[in-house]
Parts: structure tokens; C-alpha cells; sequence
């Protein structure tokens, strides 16, 4: 009796495995309804469960979608990569053009290496003169791009209590009083940064890695939403999240009337749109305990429920951890394109 057939897949961590149409099916099922039970969502229909299975075991290095069917790219901190991942020492100005005609890149996030709001605030002029020099070598949208970290506004480096030293003592009134001492100082920063991108003719912000610190750090994000608007209503804003779940660090913290602790995509981007958000970077975490075919079975079912009923564009964000791409810094292009024409075809996303 011969072999049954294994189809080469990843693990979460990036491990290559080789699993049978049974395996890959099972394990497609198991991730759905992990995503199902969790997030409280609608399960994916049968055609779109076959549809997944049939990106799962295509063959080739690269897949893709059909033509018509192409998406946006935006990204984070991507106007310093090509010297800080590459080691080639060249300008943020000169890759972003890089980025616009040798790539392809649709727009680019000029960034700091020191990529956190609180920073930069302290040389906001200078990425200013950045950005102006960036925009005249390209076309394309530009971002300012950095992350709110409200974990930087704590001493001994900061003007707050430490809440993550807090909280293990019982201290919790004073841990809660920190974090929204943070959201005042972040938002104020945030706010400042925005004014000289704006003044610079800076396209838009991104607010990467959003909800990292917990509930008070998606509250601050949405607060300088809210603020940079109304000042700046053709300034784009990008609200990139670091996890499907926000994380109730504080616990009670509202916007809109609804507490923010332990809400899954989908209602992460109904905050964001009410704060003003141009862009919703949607994220779910990557399992590297799991296989592939669970992870990305997992992944649509978030994401599906997340465009359903978000009312501005959603990029999934499909970076090193999330979304299904492994947890490894050498990624498999199969993957990763798989990936890709997933979340295009049966979630329906707006970009990359």
C-alpha cells in the first residue's frame, strides 16, 4: 500500500513539516474554531474552509491572486530597513524612493530607529526635515510612523509610577492612576509630533504596535486620534494593533461607552473608526506551538469577522508573528504569499 500523500507546511516557529490532506483538514478546523469560540465570531462557510485547504497545499515558491483582485501595501518603520535589517548605510529619504520605484512599495512609514512617540517629540524638527526631503524624491503616500509605548512614560525614565512594578504589590489604584497620568503625556506627544509631520506635508501617521502597554495604550492612541482630526481632518491616520486581544493592564478604561479590556479585532476596528481612523492594521497572533494550516484557519475566521463590519480599509498585518506568518526572521516566500492570497480572497481585506 503506498504512502498517503504529505504536503510540505510550516510550523508557527517556522519549522517545516509535512502533513496529510487528513492532518492539514483537522488542524484547519481546529484553528477555526479556536477563533470561533474565542472571539465569539461566525465560523467560516464550507466553501471558504475548501477554498483555504486548496491555498494550504498549492505547490511553487509563490502564489498569488487573480489579476483585478491586488491589494495596498502599507507598513511600518519601513524607511529604515533596507540600513538597519541590511546594514547598508543609506539615508531614510533615499530608501524611500527605493521603496517607491525599485520595490513597488504604495506608500512608506518614515520612521525613527528609536520608533516610539515620547522620543521623538524631542527631535521632531529634525524628522520634520526628514519627511520633506523624503517627499520630494517621491510620489507615493507618505507616513509618520512610531508607536505610542506608553511603557516609556514610567520612571525611572518617565514621569509615572511604574504599573507593571505596582501591580504585583496590590498597589492597583495607584497603577490605574498611572496609566492614565501616561495617556496624557502620550497623547500630548503624539499630538506634537503630528503638528510638524503635518507642517512638513507629511499624507499621514501611523500609530504602530497600538494596545502593546494594554488598555491604556489603545486609549491613548484613539484620545490622539481624536485630537490630531479635528486639527488635521486630511491627515491620515493608521491605528496598527499588537494583538488580537487588548490586554486589560488597567481593566476599566472606556471609549465610546465601551470598555476596551479584552476586545478581539472586530471591535477594535469600531473604536478605531469612531476615534477617526483612516486605516485599521488588524493583527492576529501567531501560535508557533501550532501548524500552519491551523494558524491561518484561525486567522480568517478573526479577520472575515473584522471586514464584515469595519466601514473604513483594513491591512491585515502581516509582519514576523502575526497573521500566520511564522516567528522567524527568515521567511518562507510560500508562506507567506499563501498568507496573502488568503486573507484577500476569503477575507475580503482592503490591504497588506
Amino acid at each position: 500500500m503506498a504512502d498517503e500523500k504529505k504536503f510540505k507546511t510550516s510550523m508557527g516557529d517556522g519549522f517545516l513539516v509535512y502533513m496529510t490532506e487528513e492532518e492539514i483538514r483537522k488542524d484547519l478546523a481546529a484553528g477555526a474554531a479556536d477563533a470561533v469560540k474565542r472571539g465569539k465570531v461566525s465560523p467560516l462557510t464550507d466553501d471558504e474552509m475548501e477554498h483555504l485547504y486548496n491555498i494550504v497545499i498549492m505547490p511553487g515558491k509563490v502564489v498569488g491572486v487573480e489579476p483585478g483582485r491586488e491589494v495596498v501595501s502599507t507598513n511600518d518603520s519601513g524607511s529604515y530597513k533596507i540600513s538597519s535589517k541590511c546594514l547598508i548605510s543609506i539615508r531614510r529619504d533615499e530608501q524611500a524612493a527605493i521603496a517607491e520605484r525599485v520595490l513597488g512599495c504604495d506608500s512608506i512609514d518614515i520612521g525613527n530607529t528609536d520608533y516610539n512617540y515620547k522620543t521623538v517629540k524631542g527631535i521632531a524638527d529634525r524628522e520634520a526635515s526628514t519627511m520633506r526631503m523624503a517627499l520630494q524624491k517621491t510620489t507615493m503616500p507618505l507616513f509618520y510612523g512610531a508607536m505610542t509605548n506608553l511603557g516609556f512614560y514610567t520612571k525611572p525614565d518617565g514621569p509615572v509610577e511604574n504599573w507593571s512594578m505596582l501591580l504585583p504589590e496590590g498597589r492597583i489604584e495607584e497603577a490605574m492612576e498611572a496609566q492614565e497620568e501616561a495617556i496624557e503625556h502620550a497623547v500630548r506627544d503624539i499630538e506634537f509630533v503630528a503638528e510638524q509631520i503635518y507642517k512638513a506635508g507629511g499624507d499621514g501617521m501611523n500609530f504602530d504596535t497600538t494596545g502593546a502597554a494594554g488598555d491604556a495604550d489603545f486609549l491613548a492612541a484613539l484620545k490622539a486620534t481624536e485630537v490630531i482630526k479635528e486639527k488635521y481632518p486630511d491627515l491620515a491616520i493608521e491605528i496598527g494593533m499588537a494583538g488580537e486581544f487588548v490586554l486589560g493592564m488597567h481593566g476599566k478604561l472606556e471609549y465610546d461607552g465601551k470598555r476596551l479590556a479584552g476586545m478581539y479585532v472586530h471591535d477594535q476596528v469600531k473604536m478605531a473608526e469612531k476615534a477617526g481612523a483612516s486605516i485599521f492594521g488588524a493583527v492576529v497572533n501567531t501560535n508557533c506551538n501550532k501548524s500552519f494550516p491551523w494558524n491561518i484557519a484561525r486567522v480568517c475566521t478573526f479577520i472575515k469577522a473584522c471586514t464584515e463590519v469595519a466601514e473604513i480599509p483594513v491591512h491585515a498585518n502581516v509582519g514576523m508573528g502575526v497573521c500566520a506568518i511564522p516567528m522567524n526572521e527568515i521567511l518562507h516566500t510560500d508562506i507567506v504569499s499563501k498568507v496573502d492570497k488568503a486573507l484577500i480572497e476569503i477575507c475580503n481585506i482592503d490591504g497588506l
